[in-house]
């Protein structure tokens, strides 16, 4: 699986392939949730000290696509 980012001990990943919705999976230990890209709708739950994380992770992603998005005009 290719590792987009890794921090705090939660690693950030996507399938090649997978099904859709366009998704990535954050993985913690034994926890692994999945957060659809366009709406960040996450699947599956982490433990509360990682929740925190995924969400700082989600937001810097947003803000990434948006910059990408903002450029193509």
């Amino acid at each position: 699986m290719p590792e987009l980012s890794r921090f705090l001990g939660i690693v950030i990943a996507m399938y090649y392939r997978d099904h859709a919705p366009p998704h990535f999976h954050a993985i913690y230990g034994d926890f692994e949730v999945t957060i659809e890209i366009e709406s960040s709708k996450v699947n599956g739950e982490f433990p509360k000290r990682a929740s925190r994380f995924q969400s700082r992770f989600e937001s810097e992603r947003s803000v990434l696509t948006l910059n990408r998005k903002s450029k193509k005009v």
